[in-house]
């Protein structure tokens, strides 16, 4: 059995030296409970399984191997229209050996950020995946691979990134009528001339305070800081806005989840009318493939699509000036979401994918500029919050 990297052996040591002082605190073996609330006794148990069987494996002189579920296969994903794409529960799966030339080095990685995470959650550190990439930058070779890796693991053990101790880095940012207490006792007032980022560690927000009578995700930053600019959030209804920048981090995701947990006000989504911008606004309401063993807790299927709608381009007669041609790549990505499992359940987005199939042609939310500079937050948004113009 031979490894191409030097193996990080110390878990097995570690392992050895916290179980009966763990066993003897607990009372009983430990391992993830069904509460949301993982505690970290919780944590060091199930890694400590997973440990316990490659060293099991070695004692019978047999190679120890990670089984992994496969997460990128759509075969795996089953939908479920009040929690969106969930890991099937008898998916397939992949092994990595580490006695095979093509995964030992694979294996080897694993053990590393295993015998990280064991150290941090057991001293009560946090880091991020970028600071764990940062340990050995030579060994990982690329911060992909952590990323994975640490996915992974999480699915693997299904327990969620934040009970691993590894923070996500939040890009999102949020104004509106809202405020909050962060994790450290910060008081945050958003309002609609001052936004704040997602925070960091959303679950430890507290004492939320709100008037909001919906809040509105707005896919790109641009739009979202345009929103401000035009003081929307005084002049429509108290609102909360919500930008991911793009496609979601996890924080932005867990933080919608909790505004719709805490608030039960009806969310809507600002996207541009093009296949990105709409696969885009189904990861805020039914998750992602690569995630889809997290769904629970970052989906949220009352997400409504609001605009820009292909069928907006006859209705509001948007010039052919500001609209734009499907490109292949588009169009590889409007055929790709034509397939997804919840389309079945959404006649009406179907009946917008095939618009836009037909007319092969795709607009930004800058496109209703072509008729005033203010339409969008004059016009637009308030005529269809008003009228119910979203499906």
């Amino acid at each position: 059995m031979a490894f191409t990297h030097k193996t990080d052996w110390s878990l097995f040591t570690l392992l050895e030296r916290h179980r009966l002082s763990l066993e003897e605190a607990m009372g009983k073996p430990v391992g993830p409970s069904d509460s949301d609330e993982i505690s970290s006794p919780e944590v060091l148990r199930t890694i400590e399984n997973v440990i316990e069987d490659a060293i099991t494996c070695l004692s019978r002189n047999e190679a120890p191997v990670l089984i992994l579920k496969n997460r990128s296969n759509w075969e795996n994903i089953q939908f479920q229209d009040s929690v969106g794409l969930q890991l099937a529960t008898n998916c397939s799966t992949r092994k990595i050996r580490c006695n095979c030339p093509k995964s030992a080095t694979n294996f080897a990685l694993f053990l590393k950020i295993f015998s990280i995470v064991y150290k941090m959650v057991q001293t009560n550190i946090y880091a991020t995946k970028r600071d764990i990439f940062y340990t050995d930058t030579v060994l990982f070779g690329n911060q992909k691979v952590v990323d994975d890796i640490i996915t992974d693991i999480s699915c693997m053990l299904k327990i969620p990134r934040r009970n691993l101790h590894i923070l996500s880095t939040s890009k999102g940012l949020i104004a509106g009528n809202l405020s909050y207490i962060e994790e450290d006792g910060t008081k945050v007032n958003c309002t609609c001339s001052t936004t704040a980022a997602v925070p960091s560690n959303v679950e430890g927000m507290r004492n939320l305070i709100t008037d909001a009578k919906f809040i509105l995700i707005v896919e790109k930053d641009a739009t979202f800081q345009r929103l401000l600019d035009d003081n929307f959030c005084n002049k429509m209804d108290p609102c909360i806005i919500v930008t991911g920048k793009g496609v979601p981090d996890v924080n932005t995701r867990l933080l919608l989840k909790k505004l719709w947990d805490t608030c039960h006000v009806p969310i809507f989504a600002l996207m541009d009318a093009d296949p990105h911008g709409i696969e885009i606004m189904c990861i805020y309401k039914y998750g992602s493939m690569s995630m889809s063993f997290e769904a629970p807790n970052l989906t949220v299927p009352a997400v409504r699509w609001l605009g820009i709608l292909p069928s907006d381009f006859e209705r509001l007669n948007i010039p052919k000036t500001a609209l734009i041609p499907l490109s292949k790549k588009d169009q590889s990505k409007l055929a790709s979401l034509q397939m997804r499992p919840f389309i079945a359940y959404q006649s009406t987005w179907k009946n917008e994918l095939d618009i836009m199939e037909t007319c092969q042609m795709k607009a930004e939310i800058q496109a209703l500029n072509s008729f005033s500079s203010d339409y969008l937050s004059r016009v637009y948004l308030p005529n269809k919050l008003q009228f119910g113009g979203w499906i």
